[in-house]
């Protein structure tokens, strides 16, 4: 690694500026969302987050494997009422500023749920909103770029109409992926957990010293407070 990104994982290890955790966002995961999640299956708390009595979600207590059904009872004066796919451990899904991602409920549209085009709030470091990405119409998948300051991202379906719809599968994915999407794949949900550091070790490579070898023992956090 270069030169700063060690710098930048050093800070991490040491807790330099947070006690942490920390989350790894794989590049070559074609799904940040949790397995179950990804899936629509199983309870939904610390999955997805509503407004009561706007929506309320069926099924997933009654077993893991369970599908979730989603029941529009009303709709908000904003003209929808959102359901908001929630990360276990931070405000959002950690984004990088300028990084391309791809949101969508391929189970959702199936099901006919009439909802706004997919979309995805953004937040800073600070958990303070900053704006919303879209899809250019409803039905397709949203291709959105973190703007600057983005350090959180909230995807969610707007639906505009009462009804009760399953919930199915969605993917928040790096990168657009948007024809693979709409081709018919539906990848697994990989998950982006959240990781405390035990274990971290630097040294310098051979040659000009410019880069430095960096080992890291990271342990997965449960319950993790909102960071």
């Amino acid at each position: 690694m270069e030169r700063d990104d060690v710098e930048h994982l050093d800070r991490l290890a040491r807790r330099v500026d947070a006690p942490g955790p920390i989350v790894v966002l794989d590049p070559l995961a074609r799904n940040l969302l949790a397995g179950d999640q990804a899936a629509g299956l199983g309870a939904a708390a610390g999955k997805w987050a509503v407004t009561a009595p706007q929506i309320i979600l069926y099924g997933g207590p009654y077993g893991a494997h369970v599908p979730n059904s989603v029941s529009v009872e009303t709709i908000a004066a904003s003209g929808h009422s959102d359901l908001v796919w929630r990360h276990p451990g931070f405000h959002g899904i950690p984004v990088v500023p300028g990084q391309r991602y791809t949101w969508w409920t391929p189970g959702l549209v199936a099901a006919g749920a009439p909802m706004l085009p997919a979309r995805v709030a953004w937040y800073d470091a600070a958990k303070a909103y900053l704006a919303v990405s879209a899809a250019s119409q409803a039905g397709i998948p949203a291709v959105v770029t973190a703007p600057a300051n983005a350090a959180y991202v909230r995807p969610y379906a707007g639906f505009t109409a009462t009804g009760m719809y399953v919930l199915g599968e969605s993917v928040f994915a790096l990168g657009d992926v948007s024809a693979a999407l709409t081709a018919g794949e539906r990848p697994a949900g990989e998950g982006c957990p959240t990781y405390s550091i035990t274990g971290y070790t630097h040294a310098a490579s051979a040659g000009d010293g410019r880069y430095r070898d960096v080992a890291l023992d990271l342990v997965e956090v449960v319950n993790s407070a909102d960071g």
